[in-house]
């Protein structure tokens, strides 16, 4: 605990305190998330927003064909199995709420984490990610980034299973600091802590750091 109060307290340091700027709808997020996986922030984003030219609602992504709506998300890559996974997503709600929308927000979050889990296509990761950023839930979401940080700090054993992962730093991490952690050590994974060739000269963390180059 002290340490990670400690790699917390220098990375606010370097990056500042980032601060949830609120709820969002958490439907929303969820396809966004969806379409994030395994691609990058720039397609990812490019593909929501070419969904939503294309298809205005929610009604008309799951009344078009699968064809059609991998075609407008083809950008994000794994379109096909993106697109079922979206209109699976949405035929669920529809059918378990009346309508397009999630009420988790209003849940125990371990009840919501449960729910959002038995969707095909949606893991703890991507569970993790909407209740943290739609609702602001204290989950702690681990990407490729703070996976491998955490490692490297010491936070996690090596060769922690990103399940695992989930759990031991989702234990470990103070309530209130999820949202400004997250942010902060994706920053620094993508900045500082990269997967090849790390600066580890310029790592204001290597007291911390127990990784060997």
């Amino acid at each position: 605990m002290d340490k990670l109060l400690r790699i917390a307290e220098t990375l606010e340091a370097l990056y500042g305190v980032p601060e949830w700027p609120g709820p969002r709808d958490p439907l929303e997020v969820l396809v966004r998330t969806v379409l994030s996986q395994n691609t990058n922030d720039r397609n990812s984003a490019r593909a929501y927003s070419n969904l939503k030219k294309r298809f205005p609602t929610w009604e008309k992504v799951l009344g078009a064909p699968t064809e059609e709506v991998a075609e407008a998300i083809k950008v994000g890559g794994l379109s096909g199995l993106k697109a079922e996974r979206i209109k699976g997503i949405l035929r669920w709600t529809r059918e378990r709420f009346g309508g397009f929308f999630l009420p988790i927000c209003d849940m125990d979050a371990r009840e919501a984490m449960e729910l959002l889990c038995s969707l095909k296509g949606v893991g703890v990761k991507t569970a993790s990610v909407v209740l943290l950023f739609a609702c602001g839930k204290e989950v702690f979401p681990v990407d490729t980034h703070i996976h491998r940080v955490s490692e490297r700090l010491g936070l996690i054993p090596p060769r922690t299973s990103l399940e695992e992962a989930h759990r031991l730093l989702g234990e470990s991490v103070p309530e209130g600091m999820a949202y400004p952690l997250h942010l902060n050590l994706i920053r620094f994974g993508r900045e500082i802590c990269h997967a090849l060739r790390p600066e580890c000269g310029r790592c204001p963390l290597k007291e911390e750091c127990v990784w060997k180059a």
